[in-house]
């Protein structure tokens, strides 16, 4: 992967008319989802659909002045620091609140992109369009915003919080869920196969100890290695790491402290009854702040710790 400074500014533009032309269809696709039950809401992201569209011509019309009619195909998965949409085909409901997250995140980047690219552009035409589009993204954040005002009465949201409870889901929430979801479920088959295997608290505790300890590292500096935060918004890679690190480590520690307990059935009847806990609270935490209907991420998480579990039982068993 490319990082941004990385690109021509040819590359730069063809980055830009893909990723206006990939917002645009995914506003159209809100606003066909949304028209029955929300007709405002959806007339709102028709027009920010249209506009991604003249952005996009925009975009063509100069890179076809200043480089000719090649376009070289390059797409956000390409560059380093760009966050994946979310299919909307995964997502069971749309309720307003969830859409103007996610419209307001891509706006957000959207706008962040140009900034920078624009910044960092020499030719006089190519950097004066890209710094009319970054204000004309961050507008649209306001539009967003809209989306949801328009149904929540008394919704008196001021920007500072909105940037706050959009910092705290990038900073805190993501990277903690992904950690505790790695520890709570990863070290899961390691733990229970070295307590089957040997029938010993203390040999399961060293092994879950060594493995919570060990996931946290491993995710923290993935985490922390994986975008520096210019682009998403997403902080500084160090808190990101060290949220996702600690979170690991936790997931793993609290069906490992059972066994601290002498008595080998005892210590695992305990842990059983934490793992289901760590499962509920991780379904929880993915229906509160990532717009999961519970009874899919029950299935989702329970189902998958499940497996790992009875994985670990049955290899420690042979």
């Amino acid at each position: 992967m490319k990082r941004l400074n990385d690109l021509t500014e040819q590359e730069v533009l063809a980055l830009a008319i893909s990723n206006e032309e990939e917002d645009s269809r995914i506003y159209h696709n809100l606003a066909s989802k949304l028209a029955k039950d929300f007709p405002a809401t959806a007339k709102i992201f028709e027009d920010m659909a249209a506009e991604e569209q003249e952005h996009k011509n925009m975009l063509l019309d100069l890179h076809q002045k200043q480089f000719g009619d090649t376009l070289p195909y390059i797409t956000r998965q390409d560059v380093k620091g760009f966050m994946k949409r979310q299919p909307l085909w995964l997502m069971d409901k749309l309720n307003i609140d969830a859409v103007r997250r996610m419209a307001e995140m891509m706006e957000y980047q959207a706008a962040e992109f140009y900034t920078q690219a624009a910044a960092k552009a020499q030719n006089v035409e190519v950097r004066k369009l890209l710094g009319d589009l970054a204000i004309i993204e961050r507008s649209h954040q306001h539009m967003a915003e809209n989306a949801a005002e328009i149904h929540v009465a008394g919704d008196a949201k001021s920007q500072e919080d909105l940037n706050a409870k959009r910092m705290f889901l990038l900073q805190i929430v993501q990277p903690g869920l992904t950690g505790l979801i790695d520890g709570s479920i990863s070290t899961l088959a390691p733990i229970f196969a070295a307590a089957f295997a040997t029938h010993s608290s203390h040999d399961a505790f060293v092994v879950g100890l060594a493995a919570s300890i060990g996931s946290g590292i491993s995710m923290g500096l993935t985490e922390a290695m994986s975008d520096d935060g210019k682009l998403t918004g997403r902080g500084h890679p160090v808190l990101r790491g060290t949220v996702c690190g600690v979170m690991t480590t936790v997931g793993g520690l609290g069906h490992t402290l059972p066994y601290l307990i002498t008595d080998f059935w005892t210590a695992t009847t305990v842990a059983v009854i934490v793992v289901i806990l760590e499962l509920w609270a991780i379904s929880w935490i993915r229906w509160k702040y990532m717009d999961t209907p519970f009874s899919s991420a029950m299935v989702q998480v329970i189902l998958g710790g499940i497996l790992v579990l009875l994985t670990g039982v049955l290899i420690g068993g042979f």
